[in-house]
């Protein structure tokens, strides 16, 4: 009986280590499990950070692009709006002449041609007698007047300007 009590407690005690030992196991899986997780989430959140990053980077040169293209196309409007007020308010024909001579310096040709709109509805633009922007010129010479207000510009491949379009002024 002793002995079929101690077979019976050393199957036992098998029985708890082979327990012992599966949870081992199954722990040791889970843990790797666990970290596989959390490295592939750390890749994840990394890649989402390089993307947030590449994004920002992006965004900036777009900003810096629109920066620039405004100021291209801000700068010779303004440049030709104090051409246009120093022409109308010069104080003598000769010094017109040489505002105008400067004016000229920033369009493709003497003949570009100026459209000025005299009325505009629904999207649509009635336009004066086209002119070029040389006779323009003269005139806001000959008349004195403040010239009309710059519609739009559109540039040719080296910056110049070639052609204007201008809005009546009420």
């Amino acid at each position: 009986m002793i002995l079929a009590l101690m077979v019976v407690v050393m199957a036992m005690g098998a029985g708890c280590k082979s327990k012992k030992k599966a949870m081992e196991a199954q722990q040791a899986a889970e843990k790797a499990r666990m970290e596989q997780e959390a490295a592939a989430r750390k890749q994840r959140e990394e890649e989402e950070a390089r993307r947030r990053r590449e994004a920002d980077e992006q965004a900036r040169r777009d900003a810096e692009a629109r920066a620039r293209a405004e100021k291209e196309v801000v700068g010779p409007q303004k440049k030709l709006e104090q051409y246009f007020s120093a022409i109308a308010n010069a104080t003598s024909p000769g010094a017109a002449n040489n505002s105008i001579n400067e004016a000229l310096a920033l369009f493709a040709s003497p003949s570009t041609p100026v459209l000025i709109v005299i009325h505009e509805e629904g999207g649509e633009k009635d336009y004066d007698r086209p002119t070029n922007i040389k006779d323009y010129l003269n005139y806001l010479k000959d008349q004195k007047k403040t010239a009309d207000r710059i519609g739009n510009l559109q540039f040719d491949g080296s910056g110049k300007i070639k052609e204007v379009e201008l809005v009546k002024q009420k």
